[in-house]
C-alpha cells in the first residue's frame, strides 16, 4: 500500500509535466454517500435508522420505486439495502461508543441474531408486506444461512433467498483471509487491536480518487482488488475503479475476522469461540460453540457461484449444495470471481434477469420454478 501511495505521489507531481493528466477525471460517486449515489442516478431514496435489540443503530436505505414514475419503470420493485453493524454506514449505538472495545465485541453471530431480524422487521412494518425476497452476497449470505436456520419465525418471512457467492464453510478458500489462520488470537489482537478491522481510510480514499482514476494505474489497482476476489479482468469496468475502491473496504470488527479465521481452521460452520469455557457458557449455555445446521433451513433458495472465486471457493459451494433442503435454482458461472456478482459488466445477463424471473414466477403463484 505504501508503494502504491509513493507511486501515486510521483505521478501527481510529474503528471502535468509528462501529460498524464488526460483521462484522470474522478467519477462524482467516488465522493458520495449511499443516499447521494442513489439520487445521482435519478432514483428516489429514503433512509432509516434500524435499532437492534442490543442497541446498535444500522443505516438502512430504500428505493421505493423506479426513476420518475412510481409504478411501471424499471422492474417496479421496492428495494431495501441493509447494513451490518460496524461498517461505514452503521457505526452508532444507543449507549456504546465506537471508540470502546465493548462496541466491537461482535461477529457473524450478532449480525445474524440481531441485525438481520431488526432490518427485516422494519421493512415489514413500513411496507405492510408479510414476506420479502432476500438477496445476499458473500457475508450477506452467511448471516442469512445462520438466521434462517436458527430462527424459524424469521425464515417464514422470506419468499426466496437469493444467495450470490454463498459463504458457509471456508475450508478451501484461497483468499488472503487464510493468512490470519497462521497467527494466534493473541498475535492478531497485538497487530490489529480489539476494535475495528480494515476501516476505509483517508489514504485509501486518496489512492482511489487521485491514482486509480488514471488509466496508467488501472491494471495495478484492479490487480489489488483481484488478490482478494479472484481474477476476471475483461468483466470489470475500469473507468469505475475509483468508485469501487472509494466505497470499500467498509470495515468490521477484529472479532469478526477472528471468527472467519476460526472457520478456516475448523472447516466448520460454527458460532464464535470466545476462548474460555465460562464465556462460551455465558453466550451459548454450553462449553463449546454450537454448530449451525444449514439443513434446518426450509426457505426456497437460489444460488449462483463463480468458478474463479477464491473466497467462496467452488469446493466449499459443492459441499453446501446437498445441505440445502429447498434448492430451487443453481447456476455456476465458470469465469466469475467474488465481486463479479455485483460489479461484473455482464451480471444483468448472467444473474439478474433469472433472479427477477424467479421473483415474477413466485408472485404469480406458479407451482414450479425453472432450473
Amino acid at each position: 500500500m505504501w508503494q502504491l501511495l509513493a507511486t501515486a505521489c510521483w505521478v501527481l507531481l510529474l503528471g502535468p509535466i509528462y501529460g498524464c493528466k488526460k483521462g484522470s477525471i474522478t467519477n462524482p460517486e467516488a465522493n458520495m454517500n449511499i443516499s447521494q449515489i442513489i439520487s445521482y442516478w435519478g432514483y428516489p431514496c429514503e433512509k432509516y435508522d434500524v435499532v437492534t435489540k442490543d442497541g446498535y443503530i444500522l443505516g438502512t436505505y430504500r428505493i421505493p420505486h423506479g426513476r420518475r414514475c412510481p409504478r411501471k419503470t424499471d422492474n417496479g420493485y421496492d428495494v431495501w439495502m441493509g447494513n451490518s453493524r460496524g461498517n461505514t454506514w452503521s457505526r452508532k449505538h444507543l449507549k456504546l461508543s465506537p471508540k470502546s472495545s465493548e462496541y466491537w465485541a461482535f461477529s457473524l453471530d450478532e449480525m445474524a441474531k440481531y441485525d438481520l431480524p431488526a432490518t427485516i422487521n422494519l421493512i415489514i412494518e413500513k411496507t405492510g408486506q408479510e414476506q420479502l425476497f432476500y438477496v445476499g452476497h458473500s457475508q450477506g449470505t452467511t448471516i442469512a444461512f445462520i438466521a434462517f436456520s436458527t430462527n424459524p419465525e424469521l425464515a417464514k418471512r422470506i419468499k426466496i433467498f437469493f444467495a450470490l457467492a454463498p459463504v458457509v464453510t471456508v475450508k478451501y478458500t484461497r483468499s488472503p483471509i487464510k493468512n490470519l489462520t497462521t497467527l494466534s488470537r493473541r498475535t492478531i489482537k497485538a497487530l490489529f487491536g480489539d476494535k475495528m478491522f480494515s476501516p476505509h481510510t483517508l489514504m485509501e480514499q486518496f489512492i482511489a480518487t487521485k491514482m486509480c482514476n488514471r488509466k496508467i494505474f488501472h491494471h495495478m489497482c484492479s490487480n489489488f482488488m483481484f488478490t482478494v476476489t479472484g481474477v476476471d479482468l475483461p468483466n470489470l469496468n475500469m473507468s469505475r475503479l475509483d468508485v469501487y475502491l472509494a466505497q470499500s473496504p467498509a470495515g468490521t470488527s477484529v472479532q469478526n475476522m477472528l471468527h472467519w479465521a476460526q472457520a478456516v481452521n475448523s472447516g466448520q460452520f460454527q458460532a464464535f469461540d470466545w476462548g474460555q469455557p465460562d464465556q462460551n457458557m455465558m453466550h451459548f449455555h454450553q462449553l463449546i460453540p454450537p454448530l449451525y445446521n444449514v439443513t434446518e433451513m426450509e426457505v426456497p433458495t437460489a444460488i449462483w457461484s463463480g468458478g474463479q472465486d477464491i473466497l467462496a471457493d467452488p469446493k466449499d459451494v459443492e459441499d453446501l449444495l446437498p445441505k440445502i433442503a429447498n434448492l430451487i435454482y443453481y447456476k455456476a458461472i465458470p469465469y466469475y470471481n467474488h465481486m463479479d456478482f455485483y460489479l461484473g459488466q455482464d451480471a444483468p445477463q448472467e444473474i439478474y434477469q433469472d433472479l427477477i424471473k424467479l421473483m415474477e414466477e413466485c408472485l404469480q403463484n406458479k407451482t414450479h420454478f425453472f432450473l
